[in-house]
Parts: structure tokens; sequence; C-alpha cells
């Protein structure tokens, strides 16, 4: 589904903060340098206070003094061109667009811990959907907080599209039963579903989202067909346990990334990367629904090393 536009320099603007904390932090070290050990250390420190992560770090540290060793890399300037060349190969060819169903309605169930911009990532998701004129319908399954289903309504008003909720500590996954329902009833495009914020030590809500994801198969078969996990990326490791933790128990097939803009932490990107193989699908670079971009690795390493 092509459903956004290129990288733009909006993705620069975004990562600005990252760009600051780590590329320009390295370069500010390393230039007019010659490489050597003491150096090579520096390089790994900035690289963990820069959330890449302490096993990526070290990969990419080793990777650093083997081609040193080697005589490959002399200069402090060279380091910078061997990561981001290093950092690019981590992510093979995938695709990382939206799954979708074969035959309508496509069921995307959002997933995340509450305050990490899951509400804001829908409205964005749903944004560019319509943009694409496909014809979205949400569902309100965060039964438990009457402020959650109010925000999902606000922006439904804003973005011209229909909520289907249910009573306030309600049973959710009745309210997905009904929003499939109603989802292939309307010949809707695509059903997204919000979910309550949970953390993945909360066994009940856990099982709760089992129950969601059992019932939307019983209305819309293969349903969901894809399951997006909320990360706020000012969270930096938090989000990785996240990821770890919400893909064994959810199902989660792609990474939604929120708040890049506001963070120095944006290497939480390669931390998620080497530790979990679900895909970063998207990235939030602000509170607008235009503020949204598909993730494009090679995109994403030049943008948070542009000088």
């Amino acid at each position: 589904m092509a459903l956004f536009k290129s990288i733009t320099s909006r993705l620069r603007k975004g990562l600005s903060k990252t760009r600051d904390a780590l590329a320009s932090s390295l370069r500010s070290v390393l230039s007019g340098r010659t490489l050597d050990d003491a150096l090579i250390k520096e390089v790994e420190k900035r690289l963990i206070q820069s959330d890449v992560g302490v096993a990526a770090t070290r990969d990419l540290i080793e990777s650093i003094q083997t081609d040193y060793k080697a005589g490959k890399l002399t200069r402090g300037e060279d380091v910078i061109e061997h990561l981001k060349s290093r950092l690019k190969s981590m992510w093979p060819e995938a695709d990382r667009t939206l799954n979708t169903a074969e035959t309508a309605p496509t069921v995307i169930l959002m997933t995340g811990i509450n305050g990490v911009g899951k509400t804001t990532s829908i409205a964005k998701l749903c944004a560019q959907l319509r943009r694409d004129n496909k014809a979205v319908l949400l569902g309100a399954c965060d039964t438990f907080r009457a402020g959650a289903v109010r925000q999902l309504e606000i922006w439904a008003e804003r973005l011209g599209v229909e909520v289907v909720k249910g009573q306030q500590g309600g049973d959710p996954a009745s309210v997905a039963f009904d929003a499939a329902a109603a989802a292939k009833a309307r010949a809707v495009d695509v059903l997204i579903l919000d979910t309550a914020g949970r953390l993945h030590t909360q066994a009940g809500l856990m099982d709760q989202l089992t129950k969601i994801r059992r019932v939307v198969d019983k209305q819309v078969p293969g349903a969901p067909h894809e399951v997006l996990l909320v990360l706020d990326a000012t969270s930096g490791q938090n989000a990785l346990r996240q990821a770890e933790e919400f893909g064994k128990a959810a199902g989660v097939t792609g990474i939604f990334l929120s708040k890049l803009d506001g963070t120095a932490k944006g290497g939480i990107v390669v931390a998620v990367r080497h530790t979990t193989d679900i895909p970063v699908k998207f990235i939030g670079l602000g509170e607008t629904p235009d503020d949204v971009e598909p993730f494009d690795p090679e995109g994403f390493i030049d943008a948070m090393f542009a000088e």
C-alpha cells in the first residue's frame, strides 16, 4: 500500500536533537584527529549516550576496531562514514508498508502503554489513509478511560471519520467485535482499533488483547492484518524493553515510533533493530496529522548524520 510520500526535509528537522547528540557530537571529537584506542573509546561512549544500545554499540565498535587494526581506518573523520555504512547494512531489504487484507476491511490493531502518543499516532495513520482515498472507521476499545474515548472522538471529528464505541468500563472485545461488524456493513477499507494502554506486566490486560484479536478474527477472518506497537522514542531503553515484551505477547507486526522530534534518543531505532525482528514502519515527528513519515533506513541514517 503506497500511502506515504518519500522522506523529506521534515525528517532532517525532526531528527535535529538526535543529530546534535550523536553526529555533531561525534564530529566535534573526531575532526582533525588520528584514530587511536582512546578515540574509539570516546565514540563508544557517545553511541551509548544516544541510546543506540549496548549490544549494537558493541558490534559497531568491534567493526571500527577491526578496520582500524587492518589499517583501513586512520583518521577520526573516517569513522563517520564507517558508522553510516555499518548502520545502513543492519536493515535488509524488506517491505515496511502496512499489511493489508485481500478483501476489505483491513484491520489494524494499535497497542502500547499509556502516554506513548498512541491516539495521536492513530490520527496520523488515519489522516494518511484518508488522503489515499481510503474509507476509515475507528474502534474505541479503550473502555477503561473516558478521556481516551473522547480524545479519539475529537480526532475523528477533525478527520471526518466515525467511531464505534461502547459503555465506559465495558468489554473492550465486545467493542472490537461491533466495530468489525460495522466495518463490514459500511464497506470501509480500513478499521483501526485503539486499545487500552497496558504494561507487559499486566497479565489481565494482555489477556484482553488476546481476546480482542480472537473476536475480530471471527468477524473478519485473518484479522488483525497489522498489529502496530506505538513506542515513545523519548523513553529510550524502556522502549526497547516494550518492543521485546509486546512482540512476545501481542503478535506485533510493526512499530510506530512516536515523538522523535522531541528527543536526542533517536538511536533507539538502531537498538530496536538489533534486538528484535519487528520492523519499524512509521515514525512520528510532531503533533499534527501530517507529522509522520514511513521509516526508510537509508534516509533515516542520512538524516541522523546530516551536517
